[in-house]
């Protein structure tokens, strides 16, 4: 069952091949007890034997084989467990189905496919739900051939490689019903569900962890799902719709036309969460903890709105004759690693980009005079602590050289930067940005109010500012990944603030799912006053931002999209383009 189970959790990314998969193997066993060497052995020929038929192997791993204590008189040992990961090469990594429902966001209904394999079983030793009772079972899932989970496995790998599937989760943790719920809740969808195909109990056919997955596939595919399974000779059954969007939709469950659920999918999920929101009470700031959990009935698609078409940027190389080669310093400092994301867009946008590292320039291998932008990617510099930026700030500050390159670059006209979430960070204590003010660190990035790192998919909108690298692109509201446990704006006093929305200085802001700029948790994950993501110079050239823009700038790293933008090209890879625009325009 772990190999079952690992399996189960590979088929939803397209692989090269079932024979291309290798697993490491970890194994955790009280070995040195009487019995335990024997059960280690039995379970070890099991996970050969499935393994052989699969044509799978394990080729690394690690042996933990002491897992017992003695405390005074008695011998406290560890279950004996195996862990199996898989790994295969993937030919396009786009090529993944995640769990959520999706065809209710998009105004269509979805057909629900049970991919089940446990012959007609539902054994319940070592569930979930054995566990919450406090007990074990007498008789656990198991596989009942190993040919039937090979050929689904590439019945459900041909599905989508060729784009059939929307959604897909696998039954082993929790069995079909925590399964079906935990796909609702991702997509804010409900289900309109009748398993008929079983014989067994209510409680058993909904909570037995049996080999099998389900698929949520349009409607337009149902006859070619059917058919493909029914060519691999292997069983497959439609239990339902994915009907309704929204968290007031209905959830409801029939087992052989016997309703045993009918709900909603927020009263489930607020059942779901309240057990970690319990546990976050403990681990966070208790306020914030409670605004997401109460929030949850208010949740719903973000409102995403483009201002202009991604992909029609154009670049004129006759502008001038070095158009093609502006350089551009990609800086880095020890712990950064948002720096080839951040070298990747750049080179999309034409750019001659340079990898420079702290060392380069403090032992004077290169100087910033040859560069036309320079960019402070995120990460952690120095170490993976809070404040993190201030050793990198001081680095820049303190070397006379360098504290006068930094100078001479900020007072060219034709120069631009971007600081992004550590860079973001480093350009407030460089003053790069707000840096109309005489007072020393006008601006601050403070611990997040959640007490904790944030990595969340967040939604923000463009404002209207001088920013260059944000031209056009007002109004917009785009998705896009922060990761930071210092992201919240904070200023000296209330007449800086006043005087950067004045200027219109503050290019982004945090929204809510209707777009408006907003403080409440998670959706502004930080607490910066007025939803504030990022701020800009007067003039427009230099740009700070905590988000990360350049892990967003291929459609396929979007965790969710509208299903209407049908571009390749991600909206944010217009900042590049926009940035190296501007310097065509300023030679």
């Amino acid at each position: 069952m772990t190999v079952a189970e690992a399996v189960s959790n590979l088929v939803f990314a397209r692989i090269s091949s079932l024979q291309d998969v290798k697993c490491s193997g970890n194994w955790m066993w009280p070995a040195k007890l009487p019995g335990e060497g024997a059960a280690l052995y039995e379970a070890c020929t099991a996970m050969c034997s499935l393994m052989k038929e699969l044509g799978i192997a394990i080729d690394g791993g690690k042996d933990s084989l002491s897992m017992a204590a003695r405390v005074d008189q008695e011998i406290v040992k560890a279950p004996g467990t195996l862990v199996v990961s898989c790994y295969a090469p993937c030919p396009d990594i786009r090529c993944v189905v995640t769990p959520d429902l999706k065809a209710p966001a998009a105004g269509r209904q979805g057909y629900l496919f049970f991919v089940d394999l446990s012959c007609d079983k539902s054994r319940l030793g070592g569930t979930a739900l054995s566990q919450v009772y406090n007990q074990l079972g007498d008789d656990v899932p198991d596989v009942e051939s190993a040919r039937t989970l090979k050929n689904a496995f590439d019945a459900t790998q041909l599905l989508i490689a060729n784009d059939k599937i929307l959604a897909g989760h696998d039954v082993s943790d929790g069995g079909l019903i925590t399964c079906l719920l935990e796909m609702c809740f991702g997509g804010m969808s409900g289900i309109n569900v009748n398993i008929s195909h079983r014989s067994a109990p209510d409680v058993d056919i909904l909570f037995s962890e049996e080999v099998g997955w389900i698929l949520e596939v349009d409607e337009i595919h149902h006859d070619e799902t059917i058919k493909v399974f029914q060519l691999h000779d292997v069983p497959i059954y439609l239990i339902g719709k994915s009907v309704g969007f929204g968290t007031s939709s209905q959830v409801l469950v029939k087992v052989r036309n016997q309703t045993v659920l009918n709900t909603t999918v927020i009263n489930s999920m607020n059942i779901w969460e309240e057990t970690s929101y319990q546990l976050e009470r403990n681990q966070m700031n208790v306020d914030c903890a409670l605004e997401e959990f109460v929030g949850l009935r208010e949740r719903t698609v973000p409102a995403y709105h483009l201002s202009f078409n991604p992909t029609n940027i154009y670049h004129d190389f006759t502008i001038s004759p070095i158009s093609k080669c502006i350089k551009v310093a990609v800086i880095r400092e020890e712990g950064i690693n948002g720096d080839r994301e951040m070298t990747a867009s750049l080179l999309e946008a034409g750019f001659d980009v340079w990898d420079v590292t702290m060392q380069d320039l403090l032992q004077k291998h290169i100087t910033l005079d040859i560069f036309r932008g320079v960019i402070f990617p995120g990460g952690f510099s120095y170490a993976d602590v809070c404040g993190s930026a201030k050793g990198w700030a001081a680095s820049l500050i303190f070397h006379p050289s360098l504290r006068d390159q930094l100078r001479h670059f900020i007072t060219r006209e034709n120069t631009f930067s971007l600081g992004v979430c550590n860079g973001c960070q480093l350009m407030s204590l460089l003053g790069w940005v707000g840096n109309e003010f005489a007072e020393e660190r006008a601006i601050y990035l403070d611990h997040n109010l959640s007490e904790r790192f944030e990595c969340r998919w967040s939604t923000v909108k463009i404002e209207s500012s001088p920013a260059i690298m944000l031209k056009a692109m007002e109004g917009s509201v785009l998705g896009i990944w922060i990761a930071h446990g210092e992201g919240r704006f904070t200023f000296r006093n209330k007449k800086i603030l006043k005087s950067l929305e004045r200027n219109n200085c503050l290019p982004l802001r945090y929204t809510d799912d209707c777009g408006h700029p907003t403080t409440c948790y998670p959706m502004n994950p930080n607490g910066s006053i007025n939803g504030i993501a990022a701020v800009c110079s007067k003039d427009g050239r230099h740009l700070a931002m905590m988000p990360h823009p350049e892990r967003c700038t291929r459609m396929w790293q979007w965790p969710w999209k509208p299903s209407e933008w049908n571009f390749e090209v991600s909206p944010w890879q217009r900042l590049f383009d926009n940035a190296f625009t501007w310097c065509q325009e300023h030679n």
